[in-house]
């Protein structure tokens, strides 16, 4: 979607579109869920020139390729990264599992500010459009154990199991690629445990659903957005649906490669390398035949702890302030976050 679309979508007033809708009551897009159609060019990069990077952990010049590909694109992909294949078809195997529970099933473990918007929902981003997103999400932070039970009361121990292996693999590969980042630039020993101590840390695990959609040309996944903490490691399933959006460019699909982890330079990151790294918006679209699923772990530093420029840039272009105001912000302003820190 175009910025003046988005624009004329934002809604003032948060709005009650946080409870995904029934996707299997409706055959075709409703009122409610229905966009206009963008009017951007459809002009594409094409992925497979290798624009944008695809970078293997075990190459000898993957912390030189990964510094190159934060600073141009904002986004890469990760092979021979050491999560087992095996667990990745597990998780994705897991999350089609819940998606296709009865939505009535679903429903028992809506997301809420009382629970900590953890489980079943919409985006967040969902509040700032009068129209729905054609999309399902389900949080995880810390235990799922109790929203597991509520959905597979005699049958969730393998759901958690699973989705325990991942975090840690995810946590893992998360510090491995902070160091090699942080490799790329100068800083002190006290910010580079700001950004990789898994202590008081935020990890959070995201399954995100787009069901198959009857005018895919009138509906989207996930609206234009940037990432807010410091990294986001995504596996999508075997198809097309991501979208990065490059000026000048315009929107190009982030193919999926079998195995591969797609990285995402968040907010927090772009702020800490004092803009070095640009974030892009990116997108999830939807398509016709297929229902599609990713699962996203965000990666950030204790909430409580405070992001700035790297000390070692002599002008900070934005201003110091808690982890914790930025997300506030972030959440109340959604895309103009960043200009109101900007020095």
């Amino acid at each position: 979607m175009s910025t003046t679309l988005s624009k004329a979508f934002r809604n003032d007033n948060i709005s009650s579109h946080l409870t995904p809708l029934d996707f299997d009551s409706v055959d075709g897009v409703p009122e409610s869920h229905l966009w206009p159609q963008s009017d951007e060019p459809h002009q594409k990069i094409q992925t497979q020139d290798g624009l944008i990077p695809v970078i293997d952990l075990n190459d000898p010049n993957a912390t030189d390729l990964i510094g190159q590909a934060c600073e141009t694109w904002g986004i890469f992909q990760v092979t021979n990264h050491g999560v087992p294949l095996e667990l990745i078809k597990k998780i994705e195997f897991e999350a089609r599992r819940l998606f296709t529970l009865p939505t009535h099933e679903k429903y028992k473990v809506l997301r809420s500010p009382s629970n900590g918007s953890v489980g079943y929902g919409s985006s967040n981003m969902a509040s700032f459009y009068r129209k729905g997103l054609w999309h399902e999400g389900f949080t995880i932070r810390g235990s799922c154990v109790d929203h597991a039970r509520v959905l597979w009361p005699h049958d969730y121990q393998v759901f958690c199991d699973r989705v325990d292996a991942y975090l840690n693999q995810m946590k893992s590969l998360a510090h491995k690629l902070m160091h090699l980042i942080l490799q790329t630039m100068v800083v002190t020993q006290e910010e580079i445990n700001w950004a990789t101590s898994s202590r008081d840390s935020q990890s959070t695990l995201h399954f995100n659903s787009y069901p198959a959609c009857p005018d895919p040309s009138h509906a989207i996944g996930l609206a234009p957005h940037t990432d807010s903490l410091l990294l986001t490691i995504l596996h999508q399933s075997d198809m097309n649906g991501l979208e990065i959006f490059v000026e000048g460019l315009g929107w190009t699909p982030v193919q999926p490669i079998e195995g591969a982890f797609v990285v995402i330079v968040g907010d927090l990151l772009h702020i800490f390398s004092n803009a070095k790294f640009p974030v892009f918006n990116h997108r999830a679209m939807v398509n016709n035949s297929k229902h599609r699923i990713s699962v996203a772990y965000f990666h950030g530093p204790s909430v409580e702890s405070t992001v700035a420029p790297s000390s070692k840039f002599p002008k900070p272009c934005y201003k110091s302030l808690p982890v914790k105001e930025y997300l506030h912000m972030k959440a109340k302003h959604f895309p103009n976050a960043l200009s109101f820190i900007r020095i």
